[in-house]
């Protein structure tokens, strides 16, 4: 993945020094068990971007002023435990900047990383994943950093909100409180407010993307019929925002398709949606953006 610059911007948008947002790029796929791909998620998603309109309608805002650094990627391979570690280790480096960290993977698998280090960094940590599948396991072919064990150590050290569960192992349901799983099937008008109550203030969002139903989100590893839709989840997203102190977010399990291109579309709007709503939506006490 050669270097540039998040979306186009300009260079001084770019930098560490000046940049409110780091996005820290993953390009793993060591574990997952069906379609491969992954690894090129970032990529796509990267090159997407370039081709977005920066100027957000609803929010009225144009977040890239912000800053947003483009942080060298996380390469480690050689395990799934090395890599996790690599995650953390980076993720944790650019908290203590007092950095808003962000994260595209790769499978989602790299969260366990990601989530580590938020848990340490924010008390009372929730964690809202929004997925189609579970992802409790606590060990699955021989390691507990594999994909279907993203959210378990999440399950047993923070406050896990889960969203548009529609997969699972039996297995799974020992650790799973089911008071706080919003199944797809389950969905109904006022879900949303029902599970930003059961929220802590300070919230970390992973999203895996095939937590999209597959009509509008087609190109990830594992798809799943009935899933969620575009408003429904940005209005979510944005009540969450509004609501809680959102301290980051990954979004994983981009599985590019060379003949698809709307999925690594989504991905680039979905990402540049939530900093836009970041932003708007809770207090940075900054100066307003530059002209």
């Amino acid at each position: 993945m050669s270097k540039k610059n998040y979306a186009g911007i300009p260079e001084k948008y770019a930098r560490i020094d000046e940049a409110k947002v780091v996005l820290i790029p993953v390009p793993y796929d060591g574990t997952s068990t069906w379609q491969k791909g992954a690894d090129k998620g970032p990529e796509a998603f990267l090159d997407a971007s370039e081709n977005m309109e920066l100027y957000d309608i609803e929010t009225r805002s144009e977040v890239y002023k912000k800053g947003i650094y483009l942080a060298p990627p996380v390469t480690e391979n050689s395990s799934p435990e090395k890599m996790v570690e690599a995650v953390y280790m980076t993720t944790k480096n650019y908290i203590k900047q007092e950095k808003f960290v962000t994260l595209f993977g790769g499978e989602h698998s790299i969260s366990i990383g990601s989530i580590r280090a938020f848990n340490e960094a924010f008390e009372d940590l929730t964690v809202v994943q929004l997925d189609a599948h579970a992802d409790l396991r606590p060990e699955y072919e021989g390691s507990k950093c594999n994909h279907a064990c993203a959210l378990h150590e999440a399950s047993k050290n923070t406050n896990l909100v889960q969203v548009g569960i529609r997969s699972m192992d039996v297995s799974e349901k020992d650790h799973m409180d089911e008071n706080q799983v919003y199944f797809a099937h389950d969905l109904y008008e006022d879900w949303q407010e029902d599970a930003i109550g059961q929220m802590t203030p300070n919230v970390f969002i992973t999203i895996d993307l095939d937590a999209f139903d597959p009509s509008i989100m087609p190109s990830t590893g594992t798809p799943e019929p009935g899933g969620l839709f575009w408003y429904e989840t940005l209005e979510f997203l944005k009540m969450m925002f509004k609501k809680k102190n959102v301290v980051g977010f990954d979004i994983v399990e981009l599985c590019p398709n060379k003949e698809e291109k709307s999925s690594d579309f989504l991905a680039a709007k979905l990402y540049y949606k939530m900093l836009s709503y970041k932003f708007k939506y809770q207090n940075y006490n900054e100066e307003d953006e530059d002209e």
